[in-house]
């Protein structure tokens, strides 16, 4: 049965991203699954998020943990079934929790049964035209195209032939010129709907197209070295666009049919937000992540850049931001603030604390949804120490360890502080969990008035409950330097004190939250409050109780 809510329930809702491998295991294997979230449902309702967003749960040979697929239409035998994956949208949905997959069309598993066929095919056999191969240049690849994972963007196999693939050599890309392609991806999209999915990810929906030609990019090396997709001939060309379009009249078809809106949200890597803006356009996908909201350091002049601009990205698209602070390729963002690094160090886990607290009330104050990755919740830090020999990412692997990877942030989490597996799994980890992790264990936090969970939870229940965070209104206040300030709907004002000085804060009204137990009339340094104005239609004391 589906949700009733809201049809724009998508525009402001928080979504929790459940890293599937690592949330909860059922079973005793060490790798979390399917039964698992479903176990942990009342938890995440507790929370008081909207929806979850599950990571690739299809069957795949795992050497980039699922990213690489080789039956897009079922269930890995690690994470559990098809039946397993309907009783978890059932149960959700049951809670009021919506679910949302991801879908990976830019690249299969070199495992899939089409790569598979075209192996055996041979060099010019329909087989292969769907994929890019290509003859070399003598002993060299086709063209000088880096990988985003490191090294060749190509692979040579038995008969002399190469094919592309733009992350690692078991992650084929697909061509979508090819009419298999097209036709392929709208019978996945339209399976997982008819099981009653809400939405899905897209991963790399700036990719999927290529350059005809294949032409060599001047600056091969920037893929590599960066891992930014800045290769103009492999990414983000124009006809992507059509294939958005497609999907989406599909989703409104599936829309219309039930009442129910689905929504297709994309991981869309261009760092020109004027080009994310295309990608969001009404007729193309309902929201793109904004990234550069993830990347900003804790200032106020580049967090006030960078918010401006990515409310611009969805001015006049009738679209939203889709806001994001974590994920499971990107340094936790106590470490990011703390200024440490995979493989460094942890930098000031004290600072990085304070600040993540601060950037959770910024984010979740903003207009537009929000996307919460497991473990934020707890003020996680990045495990920057793991050791080289249990490191699984293709990443450190093919930059013989010049990039870390992403392993530190995909730790499995802990949810009690005295069990083996703090709670996770009765058997080892697939990755080995530090033991200061019992120090944010679910249990511990739950009895802390002032940990991070309980911040989360009272963020959330005000963002549900107030009239004013459900407005799409926003306007910045003048404040001094160091100091950023804007206003929601009626007397809603949030304050964001980026400084290392206490401030007073620019605005009147009672205090409905803080990220600093401190917080009042001053804002502690690296702060963030809520206020509500004593003149709004609801009052803040009512609104304060919501927190508590």
């Amino acid at each position: 049965m589906l949700t009733t809510a809201n049809p724009n329930w998508w525009r402001s809702a928080v979504i929790y991203q459940v890293y599937l491998r690592s949330f909860q295991d059922s079973d005793g294997d060490g790798i979390g699954d399917l039964d698992g979230v479903r176990a942990r449902l009342p938890y995440l309702r507790s929370l008081g998020v909207d929806g979850i967003w599950l990571n690739p749960f299809y069957p795949s040979p795992q050497h980039d943990h699922g990213y690489d697929v080789s039956d897009y239409l079922d269930v890995h035998p690690e994470y559990g079934t098809l039946a397993s994956f309907d009783c978890l949208v059932a149960e959700a949905h049951r809670l009021d929790i919506k679910v949302l997959i991801d879908i990976v069309p830019n690249h299969c598993s070199a495992e899939h049964p089409w790569f598979v066929e075209a192996l055996t095919a041979g060099p010019g056999s329909p087989a292969r035209d769907r994929f890019h191969f290509a003859d070399g240049n003598g002993e060299l690849p086709p063209n000088n195209w880096r990988s985003i994972f490191g090294g060749s963007a190509w692979q040579q196999v038995a008969d002399g032939q190469w094919y592309l693939h733009t992350f690692a050599p078991e992650q084929v890309d697909l061509n979508w010129r090819h009419p298999d392609v097209t036709a392929y991806f709208e019978h996945v999209l339209r399976f997982w709907l008819d099981r009653g999915v809400d939405g899905v990810r897209i991963d790399v929906a700036h990719g999927l197209h290529k350059a005809p030609g294949l032409p060599d990019h001047v600056d091969a090396m920037d893929d590599e070295l960066t891992g930014d997709p800045l290769n103009p001939y492999a990414w983000n060309q124009p006809e992507v666009h059509d294939v958005w379009r497609s999907w989406r009249r599909i989703t409104n078809e599936y829309s219309l049919r039930t009442g129910h809106e689905r929504v297709l949200i994309g991981e869309v890597g261009v760092l020109d937000a004027r080009q994310l803006a295309l990608y969001q356009r009404p007729d193309e996908l309902h929201q793109t992540f904004y990234f550069e909201f993830l990347r900003a350091q804790w200032d106020d002049q580049i967090l006030y850049d960078v918010v401006d601009r990515g409310l611009g990205t969805i001015a006049g698209s009738n679209s939203s931001v889709a806001w994001v602070l974590n994920n499971h390729d990107m340094p936790r963002s106590v470490t990011r603030y703390a200024g440490g690094a995979p493989g460094i160090d942890a930098g000031d886990v004290d600072l990085g604390t304070t600040r993540a607290r601060a950037s959770a009330l910024l984010m979740l104050a903003l207009p537009g949804a929000a996307y919460v990755y497991q473990g934020e919740e707890l003020g996680l830090p990045e495990v920057t120490d793991l050791p080289v020999e249990v490191l699984t990412d293709p990443m450190f692997h093919r930059t013989d360890g010049a990039r870390r990877g992403r392993d530190g942030c995909r730790v499995p989490l802990p949810w009690i502080s005295d069990e083996p597996g703090f709670g996770f799994t009765s058997a080892d980890p697939w990755l080995p969990q530090p033991e200061w992790f019992a120090d944010h264990s679910v249990d511990r936090q739950e009895n802390s008035g002032e940990s991070m969970l309980q911040l989360y939870r009272a963020a959330l229940r005000l963002r549900r409950h107030l009239p004013a965070l459900a407005s799409e209104e926003f306007r910045w206040l003048p404040t001094e330097p160091g100091v950023l300030a804007f206003t929601r709907g009626d007397g809603f004002s949030c304050v964001v004190n980026c400084s290392s000085r206490t401030v007073t804060a620019p605005v009147d009204g009672r205090l409905l939250l803080a990220s600093h137990y401190e917080a009042g009339d001053k804002l502690p340094p690296n702060s963030v409050a809520w206020y509500q104005s004593d003149t709004a239609t609801d009052t803040a004391a009512e609104w304060a109780g919501v927190a508590a």
